[in-house]
């Protein structure tokens, strides 16, 4: 996408549909994937060649999920097979005999680190749920077991345990939360429905401040802010994306009180855009003043499908804009990831992992602009 500012949300809305469709699924289908394995490559340089010396189980998730889902809003005939063949691929390198997935694999498929993290695991059930939607495969039985195994992190409080050196925080609960919902909208099932709403309560009842309405990233065992600048913690990009997901499950159970949260959380969410530069920074305090001013991409496309979701085209328009930055490279298709406060980029090959957030951010502008009428 070259360099250029969107006049009007339709207009965004067209340039980003064909920079999906046209340029990025046949760029990252063709250079992204290394022949013979299936595997998905974890970076891009800006060339197109391949970088990356390892295979993040989270990047080999998300990019079955992006071609899954491109295959079910029909972007383009060969995408099933990529995602099928891409999965196939990762559970025969990844699963553990416990149903659970490794983190982590050297660029010959041997796994370097095999703790379950729960981020992990959520992208995992999201492959799957996308995969058995869009018809590439019956993988019900596999979530199920990989659910089973999650209940022994279940912690007295509320929620789940992380494997990491935060074990007690929101993130990995908004990714769990977003692939429990994606089953729901595969089956159904009380076990899937069940768990959604747990997780909206827990979010709802200690992530977000209830005085100024901001969601914290890290906590104690009992859900209480981390102490010190951790518990301070609030990231742009987060509060958009948990609007995001609030929203659509308000509207799900009839729940108006929630999407006002989420309304809230936008608002929040929007202290942390640098109107000088167009884009959402990095951090913020818990007075919501600035703490990181750098910017990464995908904080751009949260703000995007949270303006959209909740009816603010003006802050879509913004966002789109935003987001637009990032894609200014020679190759089409491609990405840049990190903006610095003095204006320049870090240079660095294209990240796989931010695929999976674009294609989210257009494929809700394109049920905007269907919603809209728009060609």
């Amino acid at each position: 996408m070259s360099a250029l500012t969107f006049d009007t949300l339709p207009d965004a809305a067209r340039a980003y549909d064909a920079w999906l469709r046209d340029a990025a699924l046949p760029l990252w289908a063709r250079a992204g994937v290394e022949p013979g394995s299936h595997a998905f490559r974890d970076a891009l340089a800006l060339s197109a060649a391949p970088a990356g010396a390892v295979r993040r189980a989270r990047v080999q998730a998300r990019q079955v999920f992006v071609y899954a889902e491109a295959a079910r809003h029909g972007l383009g005939p060969h995408w099933l097979e990529l995602a099928r063949s891409g999965f196939e691929g990762y559970r025969a390198g990844f699963a553990r005999a416990d149903g659970l997935y490794s983190v982590l694999a050297d660029d010959q498929g041997r796994v370097q680190d095999d703790t379950p993290c729960l981020y992990e695991q959520a992208f995992t059930l999201l492959a799957m749920a996308a995969l058995t939607r869009a018809g590439g495969a019956d993988l019900r039985p596999d979530a199920e077991r990989l659910l089973g195994a999650l209940q022994a992190r279940r912690l007295p409080a509320g929620g789940f345990v992380e494997l990491t050196d935060q074990p007690f925080q929101s993130n990995a609960h908004m990714h769990l939360l977003e692939a429990v919902m994606a089953w729901e909208a595969v089956g159904g099932e009380p076990l899937w429905r069940g768990l959604t709403d747990e997780i909206v309560a827990l979010c709802l009842a200690h992530f977000i401040d209830p005085d100024g309405g901001f969601l914290r990233e890290f906590f104690d065992g009992q859900w209480r802010p981390a102490a010190g600048d951790d518990g301070r913690y609030v990231e742009p990009g987060h509060q958009f994306e948990w609007a995001w997901l609030l929203t659509r499950w308000a509207r799900a159970r009839g729940e108006p009180e929630v999407e006002a949260a989420a309304r809230r959380l936008l608002s929040c969410g929007l202290r942390g855009i640098d109107r000088e530069r167009g884009v959402a920074v990095n951090g913020l305090w818990d007075d919501l003043t600035l703490r990181d001013a750098s910017t990464r991409l995908w904080p751009q496309t949260e703000w995007l499908k949270a303006a959209l979701i909740l009816g603010r085209e003006d802050e879509a328009l913004a966002a789109a804009n935003g987001l637009a930055k990032y894609l200014d490279v020679p190759v089409r298709g491609l990405w840049r990831d990190k903006l610095k406060p003095d204006g320049t980029w870090v240079e660095e090959p294209a990240p796989a992992s931010s695929f999976y957030h674009i294609t989210l951010a257009v494929l809700e502008l394109r049920d905007w602009a269907a919603a809209h009428g728009v060609a």
